[in-house]
């Protein structure tokens, strides 16, 4: 019998943000991942702390957007990747009112730091403009599947990932209040599935409702953007004249194909604010594991506290799994409570 203090399963940013904490603290673990399509496999990996339709801070943002830069930096270093891009973003003004917005934001000490004050009137892109733009201060870009891939690549070559589905009915809990897994023993699971929630038998019944994303990746050599643009959708750069566009909500679908309907819409978005012409060359799809109240799911599952929930990251999960998994991980060692916001307390029926 083997024994670990952990096993994780699923290898997003959940999955490899928990991974990095156990390292931090020389705990040791495993992982389990099938390679199933995933949101963070798609994720733009963009690290912008302003929530630009509204102009906020969301929960906890400032604080989630310094631990991100922090972990992202160190990882990629650790890595011997260069997987940090700072990428300033680019607020397209949709009307005179937006642009009021904007400079009323900027007055504000939250998010003074991020928002430039200074009106963008004139560029040489080719980009639909009219109302000007403003420019959000200290994003950056994340190479997610690069991070991902070299950081499962390091556990495989350390007998520490498995790649293969997880069978929740081989998990067997143990009378020293310990759980054992196809005969790895550990202190506790910790289940980063993403909306692969869903066929969790332990936590499936939880507000998990995924929401379907679809991004264009496109060729457009005369747009020579150096900075994301943002206005109804992102369009980012991605190098060699390659920009990925999106991306779009569904609610309906739970599934990772890409679909005529979302292609139509970023296109008839690009027809709108393109001034150049573009070439199609791919289109990706991933479900965000999100919840109905915008908030992640933590904790102790409540009758079976070996198994342990980390999920409900959404569309910010890029800036938010670093400060999450730390969170978590304080919970899990040091027993400091978890937030009410965040822990899967607040669904007492659910289980």
């Amino acid at each position: 019998m083997k024994t670990v203090d952990y096993i994780v399963v699923g290898f997003g940013l959940a999955g490899m943000a928990f991974c990095d904490q156990l390292e931090q603290h020389q705990k040791s673990f495993v992982v389990y991942d099938a390679d199933f399509p995933a949101a963070s496999k798609v994720a733009a990996g963009l690290i912008n702390p302003v929530i630009l339709k509204r102009y906020t801070i969301p929960w906890k943002g400032e604080q989630q957007f310094d631990k991100a830069l922090s972990y992202f930096k160190r990882l990629s270093a650790a890595l011997r990747l260069e997987a940090v891009d700072a990428m300033p973003v680019h607020k397209v003004f949709s009307s005179a009112e937006d642009q009021n917005n904007w400079f009323e934001a900027t007055d504000k000490p939250i998010l003074n730091r991020f928002l430039k004050d200074d009106l963008i009137r004139s560029s040489a892109e080719p980009l639909k403009a009219d109302y000007g733009k403003g420019e959000v201060l200290e994003s950056v870009r994340i190479r997610i599947p690069q991070l991902l891939h070299a950081y499962a690549e390091k556990l495989k070559d350390q007998n520490r990932f498995v790649a293969e589905p997880f069978e929740y009915d081989a998990i067997a809990f143990e009378e020293n209040q310990t759980v054992t897994y196809k005969g790895i023993n550990a202190r506790a699971i910790i289940f980063a599935e993403g909306f692969g929630l869903k066929n969790n038998p332990y936590f499936n019944k939880l507000p998990l409702v995924g929401n379907k994303g679809e991004y264009l990746i496109i060729k457009a050599p005369e747009l020579q953007l150096k900075q994301a643009s943002k206005s109804t959708f992102f369009i980012i750069p991605l190098g060699d004249d390659l920009y990925k566009v999106g991306a779009t909500f569904n609610w309906a679908e739970k599934d990772s194909k890409a679909t005529a309907a979302a292609r139509e819409e970023l296109q008839a978005y690009l027809s709108k604010i393109l001034l150049c012409d573009y070439e199609l060359v791919d289109q990706e799809a991933g479900v965000r594991p999100t919840t109905g109240d915008r908030r992640p799911l933590l904790g102790r599952h409540p009758n079976y506290p070996q198994l342990v929930l980390l999920n409900g990251l959404g569309t910010r999960g890029t800036m938010m799994s670093p400060y999450l998994s730390e969170l978590l991980y304080n919970h899990l060692e040091d027993d400091i409570p978890l937030d009410d916001t965040v822990s899967i307390s607040r669904f007492p029926k659910k289980f």
